[in-house]
């Protein structure tokens, strides 16, 4: 019972019940941008459907219970025998099972498909972000078994399929699966030629015995894996399937789940290999090139995620501030207060609407948007997952101390939002990724730059940043150094060109006063006074 004195006032609702689709006007504007008119009917209905299951109470709750409840590992069953199962609550399940069903797994197959599942995959992110890595695994496997039509045949129906079947079973008998990826060993990271992991082959052509470990595995519950094992002829990629066509087993030992600061509903574990039975991907040797699209894929998915927790991120401070009220009124029209929230709105209107247009690029599939890709990916990845982390931290505090206090949410987005700088290369890998691309690919600096020239002549402060890029871009020699602070620039002047040429004035003059022509401070909520702060904040505004 309530005492006389408990009171409950001035705090506003949860915000729940709203289509996140709809209510993101920079995500909606997006879409209709870079899908063909046709479609534009078809994939608004069945982006606002997830949108509002997204909004729900009850997918907020599966969600929350995806992260309390982690996955737990069974090494053996009662008679002492392996199995190497992960549990799940049955959260995740449904979540999982939602997220295939909404196509998320399926943009290799449809027309506009990357454009129609990166929008999915940005709303997805705001229910629950541990279930995206399975997702995004399985949807970057695609081009990575592509290398192989005979794999590509008898896998991609099944890897692009809306149908969730969670049973460890011969792939052959499912009409969905899930793949997971294993590179990265302990004594090498990131530098996988180090890779110790050992590929024997066996008397049937293609077929591989493998032995050794891989440090991180990602979605070890999964029916099939990528990995990188050194085969006679060099670093090669394996497919590792986690039930054999007999029914059998394949050896798959999970060793542990790691125990991560976040993204906690998600398993990844450390694994051994001991006569692990796998078909080769591509030809020996060519290891990484086989696997180089499923990592791009994957990273463009970073950049995604990292744009969908900001989203809920900025979609929760706005909101807490709409309704809240101190010394006097709104916070949402204090003036301070209002600066954070438009700085905060400029960060993941930039982030949403990049990782569209990279989205775009995929689905045109031409020569120049390729690469376009090879540059603006990296770079992208690179600028935008660290924007993640500062967003969340800065909004939680827009929330006063609710948002320190679990049951806000905010917390899970703060746990949440380094992971993708983290994962699939970290900073300094993709950094040096856009100076090898630079290097390598004069073919890629020329779809950037014609891109950013779309925007030429639109602001004064945009254009004196290109000039200045240019400048920086002419001389790349001792450039390793600084290699950070070139793919920033690479990724700023590549939002702003975008923003000028595609988001409502007030949100282009502010990027580009803040981010561009040096008019902000280092912290959020230092833009200049004299922007329309208002009309940037309403518009983040989640509503419809």
């Amino acid at each position: 019972m309530a005492g006389s004195t408990h009171t409950v006032s001035n705090q506003p609702e949860p915000l729940t019940g709203y289509d996140v689709y709809g209510a993101d006007r920079a995500l909606v504007e997006a879409v209709q941008r870079h899908l063909d008119p046709a479609l534009l009917d078809e994939a608004h209905g069945e982006l606002s459907a997830l949108g509002r299951s997204a909004g729900s109470a009850q997918l907020q709750e599966w969600g929350a219970q995806a992260n309390e409840f982690p996955p737990r590992l069974r090494t053996h069953d009662r008679y002492g025998r392996r199995i190497d199962e992960v549990e799940f609550h049955p959260a995740w399940h449904r979540l999982l099972g939602k997220g295939v069903a909404a196509g998320l797994t399926s943009a290799w197959t449809r027309p506009g498909g990357h454009v129609r599942r990166a929008a999915a995959f940005l709303v997805w992110t705001q229910v629950e972000a541990g279930n995206g890595c399975p997702l995004s695994m399985t949807h970057a496997a695609v081009p990575a078994l592509r290398t192989d039509p005979e794999l590509a045949a008898e896998w991609e129906p099944r890897l692009t399929s809306t149908i969730y079947d969670r049973e460890l079973r011969p792939a052959q008998l499912k009409a969905g699966v899930l793949f997971g990826m294993g590179m990265t060993e302990k004594q090498g990271g990131s530098d996988v030629r180090a890779n110790a992991t050992v590929a024997r082959p066996l008397a049937e052509a293609g077929t591989y015995e493998l032995t050794g470990h891989k440090w991180f595995c990602s979605a070890p519950m999964s029916d099939g894996f990528l990995v990188l094992a050194q085969a006679p002829g060099g670093l090669t990629c394996f497919l590792v399937p986690r039930v054999l066509q007999d029914g059998t087993r394949n050896v798959f030992l999970i060793q542990r789940l790691k125990d991560k600061l976040g993204n906690r509903s998600n398993a990844s574990a450390e694994v051994e290999f001991d006569g692990t039975w796998a078909r080769r991907v591509g030809e020996e040797g060519r290891g990484v090139a086989a696997i180089i699209g499923m990592v791009a894929a994957t990273r463009l998915d970073c950049v995604l995620g990292s744009a969908g927790l900001m989203r809920q991120a900025v979609a929760q401070a706005v909101h807490h501030c709409s309704y809240r009220e101190a010394f006097g009124g709104r916070l949402l029209d204090k003036p301070l207060m209002r600066n954070v929230l438009a700085d905060l709105a400029l960060e993941s209107e930039a982030a949403t609407t990049l990782a569209l247009r990279l989205a775009a690029a995929y689905d045109d599939g031409s020569e120049e948007e390729r690469a376009l890709l090879r540059i603006a990916v990296p770079a992208a990845k690179y600028w935008v997952t660290k924007r993640c982390a500062p967003v969340a931290v800065e909004a939680a505090e827009c929330l006063g101390g609710n948002g320190y206090v679990e049951e806000s949410g905010l917390p899970r987005l703060v746990r949440e939002s380094p992971l993708n700088s983290i994962w699939e290369g970290a900073g300094n890998v993709q950094a040096l990724d856009v100076l090898r691309a630079l290097r390598r690919e004069p073919r890629a600096l020329d779809a950037y730059l014609m891109e950013i020239g779309r925007s030429r002549g639109a602001d004064h402060r945009l254009d004196a940043a290109a000039k200045n890029l240019l400048t920086e871009l002419g001389d790349l020699e001792g450039v390793e150094g600084r290699a950070r602070r070139l793919a920033e620039r690479l990724a700023l002047v590549l939002q702003g060109s975008l923003l000028v040429r595609f988001a409502p004035p007030e949100v282009a003059d502010a990027f580009c006063a803040a981010r561009l022509g040096g008019d902000g401070g280092a912290a959020f909520g230092t833009l200049p006074s004299a922007l329309d702060l208002a009309a940037v904040v309403e518009r983040a505004r989640p509503v419809e």
